[in-house]
């Protein structure tokens, strides 16, 4: 049941092209609980069914839209975690160690992460919730400490798999960036590292030109040749890896690219304990790089105008261009 009137603004396209509701995955990453508690919490919220996987992860069974699974979000001990040590070698004491002094060291710098099932649109409600729900047990987000890096994903379902519409909505993206930014208000913690780097700016301008409407294959190399690499705000190796798994395979083989049909918007902290935060703050902003694509005159306008202020210098030393992104392509009455 919803606590609260609902904050979170719909797409302008809320259907896929099978006329589904189109549908969202969240990933939150959270400290200042035990793995088993925050399980525990999402399985009572949710009415579902707790399943141990290995030491550091716990799959929830029983939701219509899949699997959630609750995770320490550190490689290594997760395999370690699944690895067998029923025979008692030197060998598996040892691991058994090795382990233990990594967990201990983990709880004071890896996240626990939460990572949903895709969630039709209509069912993000229950993110803000269960987000508040843990918030009252002590849930602990990026500004509770120096060292907590965290952050909230969201990988939205495309309304379609055309170039032209993945290509619309890199436009958008590209051209809100420093506003996205400015309302997001990255953590230190997470400015330091390279989790979220902005887009070369050759690529932003070989993107935002007006004669720029590739092909897909055209559309994938492009990004390849310029980003081949997870580390982006707005990270498309999931997309293309779904569209194209060889082409992406042999650019980026790390083995860590999940393809599906999915943007993957990696800037967002994770402010879990703040009483006025939840998943409408990033998700709001997003649905604004979705109105911008869905709007052909006011993105054509809006990348016009962003290449301008990219090729000079004094207009980018004296104007901001978040401000004039939230007054002139943002702010309703401006329309």
């Amino acid at each position: 049941m919803k606590t609260h009137t609902s904050r979170l603004t719909q797409p302008p396209r809320e259907h896929n092209a099978q006329g589904e509701a189109r549908r969202v995955g969240v990933e939150l990453e959270l400290s200042g609980m035990e793995l088993d508690e925050i399980a525990r919490i999402v399985a009572d919220k949710l009415s579902l069914t707790v399943k141990k996987g290995g030491r550091y992860d716990r799959h929830l069974t029983g939701d219509d839209a899949g699997d959630w699974v609750i995770e320490l979000d550190y490689a290594k001990l997760k395999r370690l975690g699944q690895s067998d040590r029923s025979e008692k070698t030197l060998a598996n004491k040892l691991d058994q160690s090795a382990e233990d002094v990594l967990a201990w060291a983990a709880k004071l710098v890896v996240p626990v992460e939460i990572v949903t099932p895709p969630l039709p649109l209509d069912r993000l409600d229950s993110v803000e919730d269960l987000i508040a729900s843990l918030r009252l047990q002590g849930a602990e987000g990026t500004e509770d400490s120096p060292v907590y890096a965290f952050g909230m994903q969201l990988n939205p379902e495309l309304p379609d798999l055309t170039a032209k519409t993945i290509c619309a909505h890199l436009k958008a993206f590209l051209c809100l960036y420093d506003w996205l930014l400015k309302r997001a208000d990255i953590d230190l913690s997470r400015r330091l590292t390279n989790y979220v780097d902005p887009f070369p700016k050759a690529y932003i301008e070989r993107v935002l030109a007006a004669d720029y409407w590739p092909d897909l294959t055209t559309l994938i190399d492009d990004y390849l040749a310029d980003n081949p690499t997870r580390n982006r705000a707005l990270d498309m190796l999931p997309l293309f890896a779904h569209l194209d798994p060889e082409r992406v395979n042999a650019a980026v083989n790390d083995g860590l690219t999940k393809a599906r049909p999915t943007f993957h918007y990696r800037l967002p902290d994770s402010k879990v304990s703040r009483t006025d935060w939840g998943i409408h703050e990033a998700w709001n902003d997003w649905v604004e790089v979705e109105k911008l694509a869905a709007d052909p005159a006011r993105l054509d306008a809006c990348c016009k105008a962003y290449l301008g202020y990219l090729n000079d210098p004094l207009a980018r030393i004296v104007n901001n261009w978040a401000e004039k992104v939230h007054n002139l392509w943002i702010n309703p009455s401006s329309q």
